[in-house]
């Protein structure tokens, strides 16, 4: 199947010639998911669970993802107060055949799948000097090969009705190297990089990929950092905006990418990481 070529003349008017409609351009429709499925991996974390919510927000039904049902409760429990159609698929994204089951059983349940969000990581601090295989085999296992085949998964199913959009969580460890997390950092680069290939292969299929790549936020995975006084002010220092993020703070890029506000985006990495890769304060 190949992307076909359209002339200015077969696609539409030009700009100085639209009739603009506003009411077509109003927030609240471009950036509607009324009508779409979204799935999320890790959805019982502090990002999955949040850009959970504010899919369901934008009106989407939602599947929630994480290692046991019982995880996913808090945030099942907050869907369900707010009359969010949704269903719970427990996995071990460590076990091959998980994404091919996670995909089959939210299809299953909701008869299609439009917007995917692979944001289910895990991480364990250690110099390189103390890195064995199994080690990186275990860690690669969620955050690299299980997003990697989730994203095909889903692209399988999302070619036969119309597109869709992938969201891969990286990290600015995609870009920058920090001490004792050269794993993670691997990993999430690779996934940035395989996100272009994505983008590349599926747009005959309207499939967009993109990464949202988080800076410093306070999480559960994250706590370990910020409990650690010296790292914690090294990074305030140095982020201009002088603060940790919250992962409530990565919705709104996360829904232009899913929703048709993003329609002409695919292959990017957007960073959300308060300008820490612009830049650093001389002083603070």
């Amino acid at each position: 199947m190949s992307i076909p070529r359209v002339s200015v003349s077969e696609w539409g008017t030009v700009d100085s010639d639209v009739q603009w409609d506003m009411d077509a351009l109003r927030p609240e429709k471009i950036f509607s998911l009324t009508g779409k499925v979204a799935l999320v991996t890790g959805s019982g974390g502090g990002v999955g669970g949040w850009l959970a919510a504010g899919l369901a927000a934008a009106g989407a039904r939602i599947v929630l993802s994480d290692l046991t049902k019982e995880r996913c409760e808090g945030i099942s429990r907050l869907l369900s107060d707010n009359d969010v159609d949704h269903t719970v698929v427990p996995a071990d994204l460590r076990e091959t055949t998980a994404p091919q089951q996670i995909v089959a059983q939210a299809v299953e349940h909701f008869g299609r799948l439009d917007v995917v969000v692979n944001a289910a990581a895990i991480n364990e601090r250690r110099p390189i000097s103390e890195v064995n295989t199994d080690l990186w085999e275990r860690i690669g296992s969620v955050n690299l090969r299980a997003a990697y085949f989730l994203a095909r998964e889903a692209m399988l199913t999302m070619r036969g009705s119309g597109g869709g959009s992938i969201i891969n969580i990286t990290s600015i460890n995609s870009e920058v190297g920090l001490e004792h997390v050269s794993i993670y950092g691997a990993h999430k680069a690779a996934l940035a990089q395989v996100t272009k290939t994505m983008c590349v292969e599926w747009a005959k299929y309207n499939i967009r990929v993109n990464c949202l790549a988080p800076g410093f936020l306070m999480t559960s995975l994250s706590r370990p950092l910020w409990d650690d006084e010296d790292r914690a002010n090294w990074i305030l220092d140095r982020c201009p905006m002088g603060r940790p993020g919250a992962p409530s703070e990565l919705i709104g890029a996360c829904l232009l990418l899913a929703s048709q506000a993003g329609s002409f985006i695919s292959g990017v990495s957007i960073f959300a990481d308060g300008g820490l890769l612009a830049g650093s304060p001389w002083t603070r």
